[in-house]
């Protein structure tokens, strides 16, 4: 949450900050600020513009004459205070004209409650609500004779997590910026430095870029930077160049990220499985486990961690690894985790998984299980993110940058992941080659199913228009299509607005049933497997309420009389292997939240409240 952006070099800082604030935008937009350091010499001055509101607004109200050629700016998502102008950042330690430092933050002071406190007691008046204001008076008040001394000395005072970027008008050539448990990467040009929060901010720039670890202090000159650990003694961190496409960061002809992510599954599942499946075995390669077969038959259970749509896509994968396998897996929000004493148990493999790489409570989950000596592996999108860095192997996913806030193509590249993790586990154990191959064939049939399933999307935008006038509705599966049923949920709520909540459906006669009338629709999801008989005869008691009903199934689901009823609306997807199917029901539940929420008027990438990467608690 937030975005960061710093630039010291030779060109004019402030386009840089504002165009970098506009790739950042969805991790936060409440408000957002730059400051650039003006003058030379002895008459250096900070010039500070922010505004509640979009980075357009920033844009807008910008000076003409803003010139400086060092700078950071942010773009906010609120944590201490309103969003307004006051409590943007960048915050200083004095106001306009006589101010020294200027500080740029992700992340929540813990203890800033007291800090504030001692300053004001020390005859400091404090401008804004935030958090993050008591560390510009903490770095102006330093004795240090360095910025680097300054900066560490107030991160001495500090409990929480940061990620910073500061600039000192008495060490104008340079910006200082440090990690704890907040993303940010170094970015290296030609005779000019970047510091952000995310790859996306100075893509168009660089891309020989260097990730700061927890404790790291980094400090930018056009010439190039310096590392240290808190205790400013070196870190010697290099740079290193990632294969990266700068366009695949624009939206291009797409009116929205989402649509765009969402149409570019098929290509995204094709590289997730990519060089990954042996035929001839029936076997998945997964290398970045860095388990051997030995290692992988004395796992007793596996837990998978993950939170919002990554939590659901891990129900989806803990059913994967409990059917082909038959190892006891479950998953669990990670949120919750490491706050209820967790039992670490040597034969338990643990997934940490997330998009970002960088979600703080599925990271501070991993940092709980590896201090109790714990196994724990990562399914992550983002290369060199925290916590591939932090898990002992891996399986990257392979989805390409993801910036829309609502998940779609890196989900389904996690489900692709935790099938060929299981496919990988089941073929050491009891899976027979034949189900091994079985299984391939449904893998390597699933993206052109996908692109079948996406050229539906006019039949439902239709469809979601009529869902969208509803002001509650429920999702239900059962099964395997229960964490479909969740993460259909998520989606629509997310975007939309609309109040969805998602049930087994054999518990709706328990309880939720009592809900159901002609003004809340429900979502169903009947595979064509094992259970659809149950199913469709749960279908009948909504029905019978005169509750409208839109059932995602599979061509040959006989619904009886619904069908003549004429009050049940289908959605119909290609049929794969029964494990496979989940990721299948789940994509046209993509394409109608999305279209719900359009034919709302929201703003579909950057929906309220809500942020891309989610790095505070």
């Amino acid at each position: 949450m937030c975005g960061i952006v710093g630039y010291v070099g030779a060109q004019q800082a402030a386009p840089i900050l504002v165009e970098g604030l506009t790739r950042l935008e969805h991790r936060g937009y409440d408000s957002a600020g730059v400051a650039v350091l003006a003058g030379s010499g002895s008459t250096t001055a900070i010039k500070v513009a922010k505004r509640a509101g979009r980075v357009r607004d920033l844009a807008e109200a910008l000076p003409k004459r803003f010139a400086g050629r060092v700078g950071v700016g942010h773009t906010r998502w609120a944590t201490h205070g309103p969003a307004n102008d006051v409590n943007a950042h960048p915050h200083t330690d004095a106001p306009a004209h006589h101010a020294r430092v200027a500080v740029v933050h992700n992340g929540i002071i813990d203890n800033a409650a007291a800090l504030r406190h001692r300053l004001t007691e020390a005859g400091v008046e404090l401008a804004s609500d935030t958090d993050t204001e008591v560390l510009a008076h903490l770095v102006a008040r330093s004795s240090a004779d360095t910025l680097e001394g300054k900066v560490s000395e107030a991160l001495a005072a500090i409990e929480g997590t940061y990620g910073i970027a500061v600039v000192h008008t008495d060490f104008p050539d340079r910006i200082v910026a440090a990690r704890n448990g907040s993303p940010l990467i170094i970015g290296v040009g030609e005779r000019e430095m970047f510091v952000a929060s995310d790859l996306a901010a100075i893509v168009r720039h660089t891309t020989t870029v260097a990730h700061l670890d927890d404790g790291e202090i980094a400090s930018l000159t056009a010439t190039g930077f310096t590392t240290y650990r808190q205790d400013l003694t070196s870190t010697a961190k290099t740079a290193t160049v990632l294969d990266v496409d700068p366009a695949s960061y624009d939206a291009g002809e797409h009116e929205s990220f989402m649509r765009k992510e969402m149409l570019e599954q098929p290509a995204a599942a094709e590289r997730v499985l990519r060089g990954r499946l042996d035929e001839r075995f029936g076997t998945a390669h997964l290398g970045g486990l860095n388990m051997e077969p030995r290692e992988i038959r004395a796992i007793r259970r596996v837990k998978i961690l993950g939170c919002g749509s990554a939590y659901y896509v891990g129900q989806m994968g803990a059913g994967l690894v409990e059917e082909l396998a038959r190892i006891p897996a479950d998953a669990e929000a990670a949120s919750e985790f490491r706050y209820r004493n967790p039992i670490i148990e040597p034969d338990t493999l643990y997934v940490a998984v997330s998009q970002s790489g960088e979600t703080i409570d599925t990271l501070l989950a991993v940092q709980e299980i590896r201090r109790k000596g714990g196994r724990v592996i990562g399914l992550v999108n983002v290369v060199g993110s925290a916590i591939a860095r932090e898990c002992d192997g891996g399986i990257y996913l392979h989805a390409g940058p993801e910036v829309a806030v609502a998940s779609t193509k890196a989900l389904t590249n996690m489900f692709l992941g935790f099938a060929l993790l299981a496919l990988q586990l089941g073929r050491v154990r009891d899976l027979s080659i034949a189900d091994g191959r079985r299984l391939i064939a449904g893998l390597s049939r699933l993206p052109g199913q996908i692109e079948e399933v996406l050229a539906q999307e006019d039949a439902l935008a239709a469809l979601a228009g009529r869902l969208a006038e509803a002001e509650s509705l429920f999702f239900v599966g059962r099964v395997r299509g229960y964490p479909v049923a969740r993460e259909g949920a998520q989606k629509f709520k997310e975007i939309s607005y609309r109040h969805a909540e998602a049930y087994q459906t054999s518990e709706l006669k328990h309880g939720p049933l009592a809900l159901i009338c002609e003004a809340v629709p429900t979502v169903a999801i009947v595979p064509d497997d094992e259970l659809a008989d149950r199913n469709v005869a749960a279908l009948h008691e909504i029905a019978a309420r005169r509750g409208p009903l839109v059932v995602v199934t599979h061509d040959g689901v006989v619904l009886g009389d619904l069908d003549a009823s004429g009050g049940v609306e289908r959605v119909v997807v290609p049929r794969n292997e029964r494990e496979l199917d989940p990721i299948l029901l789940t994509v046209p539940l993509q394409l109608l939240a999305y279209h719900a929420a359009r034919r709302l008027g929201h703003d579909i990438d950057k929906p309220r409240n809500l942020a891309k990467s989610v790095t505070v608690e």
